[in-house]
This record gives structure tokens, C-alpha cells and sequence, in this order.
């Protein structure tokens, strides 16, 4: 039985992953010099400051205009295609206050401790919740038979490298220490993302070895996000500048929005470039039609030189995030097979 202290958010704490108008970038104090110019400005274009003004149309963008979609390409909800999931909402202990989570395990199994997978979902670092993530929850947990912790984190631009990072690091060790509170056995461990989440998901092992935490056991990335250095691959350059589900122009302000001024090659940014001997079991997803595919290719590919396993699935034609819509792909269908395989040996050991 989960812990109940963990179904609220405690006295005095907060939860840092609730959405938030900060901004410390953006305020001008009003004795600053500059304040005639800026009150030019403000006179032609209200946020004033860019990094305002770009990030609300991809918000907007994202969760939709209003508009009432066709019926007819209304995918089924995660309910509808993966019904028999048992869902709670949790608030796990992170730096600063609390995250707000989902915990999904099979209806048939919430009388027992299952292996647990801790989930970051995608979104370019700057959107996104746990809950749109539903359906992709719901599958990894009934084709795994496993706990999936569903994670929040802070976003950017509001909050830049390292922060969305040290949320998914707080949850995943939370969870390795603290698993007995949600049902979990912690002697079998999964950290899995998609599109940004997939990066957190690839650098966590990393720095739970700088950092002397528990290391996974095995790595999922869907969408897989290895590397920030996007032009230096074929895929992004033949793909990206007319790109659909992202395009270059996307890809050039989530790095600005999110890595700042840290380097790119750094191994928390940029799994791809980290020391890999020693990385456990990945599964690395990504379709020949995403611009990001060469460098998850060449991520698979590392692993495997440094002595590690990595199961590859690239299918033909698919975009990036052709997992994310059920019954839409075949495809789809597939790939949480190829994970599910390649975590058997991992989850029921």
C-alpha cells in the first residue's frame, strides 16, 4: 500500500513541477538605466523580453488552439487502449519541495511489489506533464508487469540545465531508497523517457556514477535524445530544416532554453559523449524519418564499443514520437515489444 503522507503535498513544502510564472530573467528593476528603453519597447511588444515572447506560442502550440479536432483522428484515450491500469497521484521528495507523480501498475497486481521503471516524459524540455504521457505509462507498465513511476520536473526556460535534471535525479533516488512506500521492489530498476526524457534517462546512469547513487539497471530511450551537438549529423541536417513533429529552428531554442551556457558535450547534456564502460542494458527507439536518428544510432553504437549491451529499434519512415499515439502505427505496437523483450531478463530475474 502506498505511503499515505505521499498523496498530498506536506505543510511547508511545494510542488516545484506545478506550472509558475517566474521570472527572474526577465524583471527589470525600476531603477534600472535602461528602463526608458525598455518602456520603448514595451510601448511596441508586450512580454518584452524574447525569451517570453517564444516560449508561449510553443506552449500554446502544444496543448492546442481550442479548435474541436475531427472525431475521426482522435486516437483512443490511455484508458480506452490500456484499460486495466490501476493510476495514483503521488508527491515524491525532490530538492526545493516535492514533484508531483503518477504511479501505474497492472489492475491485477496492486496487492504486491513489482520491479519498478521511473518515467520522464518528453516535450523539448519546456512542455509537456506526466499526464500526457498517460498512454505511454499505461503500456510500459502492463507489457512489463511493472511499477511505473511517472515523473514531473521543473521546465525550462524558467528553469535551466541542471534543475529539470535534478528533479528526475531526486525522483529516481527517492525511489531506489524509499521504494517499500509505493509498493516497489527496488532490487529491479528502470529509468525510461521519451524525446527529452529519454536524455535524462540516458545521463542518469552517468551521474549516478559521479555521484555515488545506485546505478539502473537498464536504460529506455523513445524518441531517443543522446546528444545536443545536432549539426554535426547527417539525419539532422537532411531532416530538421523542414522537420514536422520538430524542426531545426525548435531544436536551436530548446538548446538555448534549456543547456544555456554549459557546454554541449558535457555528459549530463550530452549522454552520447559521456565514459559509457560500465552503462547498463538501453533501448534505444528512434524512427529513420527523425531528424535525431543518426546520433541515437551512434549512441547504441558506443554503448556497444565500450563493452555494453544496447537494443536498437530504427524503423523505417517513422518521425519522432511515432510510440506516443496508440493504434496509429503499427509500428507503435512494436516497439514496446522490442523494450519489453529486452527487459525480461532485467525485471524477472
Amino acid at each position: 500500500m502506498v505511503d499515505a503522507s505521499l498523496r498530498t503535498v506536506p505543510d511547508g513544502k511545494v510542488d516545484v513541477t506545478a506550472p509558475v510564472t517566474i521570472d527572474g530573467l526577465s524583471h527589470i528593476d525600476p531603477a534600472d538605466p535602461a528602463m526608458p528603453m525598455y518602456r520603448v519597447i514595451a510601448n511596441n511588444r508586450r512580454p518584452v523580453a524574447l525569451r517570453d515572447l517564444m516560449i508561449a506560442p510553443v506552449r500554446s502550440g502544444y496543448i492546442g488552439d481550442g479548435g474541436q479536432p475531427d472525431p475521426a483522428l482522435v486516437p483512443p484515450s490511455g484508458a480506452e487502449a490500456v484499460p486495466d491500469v490501476a493510476v495514483e497521484q503521488v508527491y515524491l521528495p525532490v530538492r526545493d519541495g516535492v514533484a508531483r507523480c503518477q504511479l501505474y501498475r497492472p489492475s491485477d497486481s496492486v496487492d504486491r511489489r513489482l520491479p519498478v521503471i521511473v518515467y520522464y516524459h518528453g516535450g523539448g524540455f519546456t512542455v509537456g506533464s506526466s499526464e500526457d504521457c498517460d498512454f505511454l505509462a499505461r503500456k510500459l507498465a502492463v507489457t512489463n508487469n511493472a511499477l511505473v513511476v511517472s515523473a514531473n520536473y521543473r521546465s525550462a526556460p524558467e528553469f535551466m540545465f541542471p534543475v529539470p535534471f535534478d528533479d528526475a535525479v531526486d525522483v529516481y533516488a527517492w525511489v531506489v531508497d524509499h521504494g517499500a512506500d509505493i509498493d516497489a521492489d527496488t532490487a529491479r530498476v528502470v529509468v525510461a523517457g521519451d524525446s527529452a526524457g529519454s536524455n535524462f534517462a540516458a545521463a542518469l546512469p552517468l551521474r549516478a556514477r559521479d555521484e555515488g547513487l545506485r546505478i539502473p539497471d537498464a536504460v529506455v530511450m523513445l524518441g531517443a535524445f543522446a546528444d545536443f551537438h545536432f549539426e554535426r549529423w547527417p539525419s539532422f541536417l537532411a531532416l530538421a530544416p523542414r522537420g514536422v513533429v520538430y524542426d531545426m529552428a525548435f531544436a536551436g531554442f530548446i538548446r538555448g532554453a534549456y543547456v544555456g551556457t554549459t557546454a554541449w558535450d558535457h555528459p549530463w547534456v550530452s549522454p552520447i559523449e559521456g565514459a559509457l564502460d560500465g552503462y547498463p542494458l538501453a533501448v534505444v527507439v528512434a524512427g529513420t524519418h527523425d531528424p535525431i536518428v543518426d546520433s541515437a544510432r551512434a549512441f547504441a553504437e558506443r554503448i556497444r564499443q565500450a563493452g555494453g549491451r544496447a537494443v536498437g529499434y530504427f524503423p523505417d519512415g517513422m518521425p519522432h514520437g511515432f510510440y506516443f499515439f496508440p493504434g496509429v502505427h503499427p509500428e507503435e505496437d512494436v516497439a514496446y515489444r522490442v523494450v519489453a523483450e529486452a527487459l525480461a531478463g532485467v525485471l524477472r530475474s
